[in-house]
């Protein structure tokens, strides 16, 4: 009877984190819809600004933009590793963090050796797994409580500002990009200085050819510029964000599924312990029977 009682109480136990999966499963799957429909939404825009941005930085060099794609080397640089605040999410931050080691040990070890690489962690999980490994300069764990496109250009203002004063030759973002509910795309991003991609370079002239600028191209850059920088930075933040929830929907399916095989596993040897028991007390009442009758 003590076995059954023990199986009596894994299966309440089972049966409670199952319960506890479940509804975690259908906030994330709440959630997602919202960031989803935000990050498919900028997207686009965030792209073709990009696009154009990189099809007009070659122009960049002498004019006051110019800074933003001013290659100074990576003698110091920044990483900014763009994890969640909460677990229970897969491996969503163990992968953001795995991919941060391997390139400040494939790409700059020598730089961190000397000091010259800081981290900067957005979300708390990135600077628990990396703190047992490297110094963290800076945790934000507010960005994600209110998610909106103003309190990311205040920290993307902040990384320009740095930029520009020669605190960094090189920032560098490193996040999940949100592809469907499980599937994440693991992405390593230079945010400053702004870098032609090789596409760009191939088509640039047929590309240049189709722009009309209008006021002018200087005016363009003037405005077009800082804008795309701040915006590349919330596109990865709405990234993130989305993938989190992915991430976390998808985990706690799995767990509500092993949950339910663990329960019939139980329930199977509850009723065999139970059938057992049973058959042991009839062939009790059944031996004593017969020794009575005997």
């Amino acid at each position: 009877m003590a076995n059954l009682k023990e199986v009596r109480t894994r299966i309440t136990s089972v049966q409670s984190t199952k319960q506890i999966t479940s509804a975690m499963k259908m906030v994330s799957a709440s959630k997602l819809r919202k960031a989803q429909n935000a990050i498919l939404s900028m997207r686009p825009y965030a792209a073709k600004l990009r696009e154009i941005m990189q099809n007009l930085s070659h122009d960049l060099e002498g004019s006051d933009e110019g800074v933003w794609a001013d290659d100074r080397g990576d003698h110091k640089v920044l990483i900014i590793p763009i994890t969640s605040n909460r677990g229970l999410c897969g491996g969503f931050n163990a992968n953001i963090a795995k991919a941060t080691r391997v390139l400040i040990e494939k790409k700059y070890s020598a730089q961190m050796k000397s000091g010259n690489v800081d981290i900067m962690c957005l979300g708390k999980k990135g600077a628990d797994s990396l703190s047992w490994f490297y110094k963290i300069k800076e945790v934000n764990t507010e960005i994600f409580n209110e998610l909106t496109f103003e309190n990311a250009v205040a920290i993307a203002e902040r990384l320009m500002n740095e930029f520009l004063e020669k605190k960094y030759d090189k920032i560098i973002l490193i996040y999940n990009q949100f592809k469907n509910a499980a599937v994440q795309i693991l992405q390593e991003q230079q945010f400053l200085p702004i870098v032609e991609s090789e596409e760009t370079a191939t088509n640039i002239k047929d590309v240049q050819a189709n722009y009309i600028f209008e006021p002018n191209k200087k005016d363009i850059l003037e405005a077009l510029v800082p804008k795309t920088i701040k915006i590349q930075l919330y596109k990865a933040l709405l990234d993130s964000f989305a993938a989190e929830h992915g991430a976390r929907m998808t985990a706690m399916q799995k767990a509500t599924d092993n949950a339910d095989d663990m329960l019939r596993e139980l329930k199977l040897s509850y009723n065999k312990a139970r059938q057992a028991a049973i058959t042991n007390e009839i062939l009790e009442i059944v031996g004593g029977a017969e020794a009575l009758n005997g």
